[in-house]
C-alpha cells in the first residue's frame, strides 16, 4: 500500500511531548482517571476494586452490549446492532474504507479535513476529488461544486462536521441537501462525527447524518467530546449491513478493543450530558479568550469557529506556516500546528479546548513571537 505520510500526525509526534504551551491538542482538556470515575459521586476506590475482580479475557468482541446500546442512544435511528466498537475514530475510519472501497471506485472528500479521509482510499485505487472548503464561504462546502464532481461511480462522499480544522459546522438543511445529492447517485455518505454536540450556540440542534440519511454512517470516539482519548475506543454507527461487512473485515485488524477501557467508556456514557456540559463551557470561555485575542492582534484573523475545538488562524507574515512553528517552538516552547499540514500557507491551526491558564499563556507567547517580525 503506497500512501502519503500523515502530515499532522507526524507533526504531532515530532513536537508534543517537549512543548512548554501545547495549543495544538485537539481534546478538550482529558480527565483524570479518578475524575471520570467521581464524575456523578461514585467512589474511586470501590469502583477501581470492582474493576479488579475482572479476568483479563479478550473481552465483547464487538462492544459490550452495554457500551454499544449507550453510543446507539446517542442517534435517533439505531440500536445496538447498529454500532461497531473499534480502536479510536481513526480505526473506525479505516476500517469503514477498508470494508467499502474498492479500486475503481469513485470518492468525494471535504478539503482540509483529516487527511486520513482522503488519502487512505487513494490508497485502496479509488479515485479522490477534494470538494474544497474556503475560507470565503466560513469553510463550508459549496453544493453547486458536489455536484459538478458527484457521477455514476461515486461509491461515497466523506465529510467531517463539526470540521477539522475549521471548526465550521454543516447545518441541518445542507446536510439535507447533500443527502439528496447522494441518494440521486446511490453514494453512502460517511461523517467524520468526533466532535459532534461540542457547539458554541446552546439552541443550535445539528442531527448525525445516520439520522437523516439510509446510507450514512457516522464515525466517532471517546477522545474529543468525552476527553478520553486514552482510552482509545470509538465507533461505527450506520446501516446493519456495513455493521456486518465492517465486522467481517474487522477480524484482519483487531480481535477487539480493550475490555476495561470498554467498562470505563461505559461509566463515561453514563454520564455523557455531565462530561458534555463541562466540555461546553471550556469551549465557549476559551472561544471567548481567543476571540479577544485575534481581535487585538493586528497580524492574526480568522473566521471564528462555530463547534469543536480547533480554529485557522491566518497571519500576515512573508514565512512559511512550518518555519512559523517552528520559530515560535524554538523561542518559547508554544506549540501550534502549520496549515501545511492541511495544504494551507499563511495559517496555523489552534487547539484552544486545553486549561484556559495554558491558553492564556500560549497566545502571550504567540503574541511575544509575532512581535519579533516588526
Amino acid at each position: 500500500m503506497n500512501i502519503k505520510t500523515f502530515a499532522v500526525e507526524q507533526w504531532m509526534n515530532e513536537y508534543e511531548v517537549e512543548a512548554v504551551y501545547n495549543i495544538a491538542e485537539t481534546c478538550v482538556e482529558s480527565l483524570t482517571v479518578n475524575e471520570l470515575i467521581s464524575i456523578d459521586g461514585t467512589n474511586p476506590e470501590k469502583f477501581l476494586v470492582d474493576l479488579g475482580e475482572n479476568k483479563l479475557t479478550y473481552g465483547h468482541i464487538e462492544g459490550s452490549l452495554d457500551f454499544r446500546t449507550l453510543v446507539s442512544n446517542q442517534y435517533q435511528s439505531l440500536d445496538a446492532d447498529n454500532v461497531l466498537v473499534t480502536n479510536g475514530a481513526i480505526g473506525a475510519n479505516f476500517l469503514l474504507l477498508y470494508s467499502l472501497i474498492q479500486p475503481g471506485d469513485h470518492v468525494i472528500a471535504v478539503h482540509p479535513t483529516y487527511q486520513q479521509l482522503y488519502e487512505v482510499p487513494t490508497s485502496f485505487g479509488a479515485t479522490v476529488d477534494l470538494l474544497p472548503l474556503r475560507e470565503e464561504n466560513n469553510y463550508l462546502p459549496d453544493l453547486n461544486e458536489l455536484k459538478s464532481l458527484v457521477n455514476e461511480k461515486t461509491k461515497m462522499i466523506i465529510i467531517n462536521n463539526p470540521n477539522n480544522p475549521s471548526g465550521a459546522i454543516i447545518e441541518k438543511e445542507m446536510l439535507e441537501e447533500i443527502v439528496e445529492i447522494a441518494r440521486s447517485y446511490d453514494a453512502y455518505i460517511l461523517c467524520d462525527e468526533v466532535y459532534r454536540k461540542l457547539l458554541q450556540e446552546d439552541d443550535l440542534v445539528v442531527p448525525s447524518i445516520v439520522d437523516l440519511y439510509e446510507k450514512g454512517i457516522s464515525t466517532s470516539s471517546m477522545s474529543k467530546v468525552l476527553s478520553l482519548a486514552g482510552l482509545r475506543l470509538g465507533w461505527i454507527a450506520g446501516p446493519k449491513e456495513v455493521i456486518y461487512e465492517c465486522f467481517r473485515h474487522r477480524d484482519y485488524t483487531t480481535i477487539s478493543c480493550g475490555m476495561l477501557d470498554d467498562i470505563l467508556a461505559v461509566h463515561a456514557l453514563k454520564n455523557y450530558d455531565k462530561i458534555l456540559d463541562r466540555n461546553r463551557k471550556i469551549i465557549k470561555e476559551n472561544l471567548t479568550i481567543l476571540d479577544a485575542w485575534v481581535e487585538q492582534e493586528p497580524l492574526i484573523s480568522y473566521v471564528k469557529p462555530r463547534a469543536g475545538t480547533t480554529a485557522m488562524l491566518k497571519y500576515d507574515l512573508p514565512v512559511s506556516s512550518e518555519d512559523f512553528c517552528i520559530g515560535l517552538f524554538k523561542a518559547n516552547g508554544a506549540f501550534l500546528t502549520p496549515g501545511s499540514c492541511f495544504d494551507i500557507e499563511s495559517h496555523v491551526r489552534i487547539g484552544y479546548a486545553c486549561k484556559t491558564d495554558v491558553l492564556e499563556q500560549g497566545l502571550q507567547k504567540v503574541s511575544e513571537y509575532l512581535r519579533t517580525f516588526k
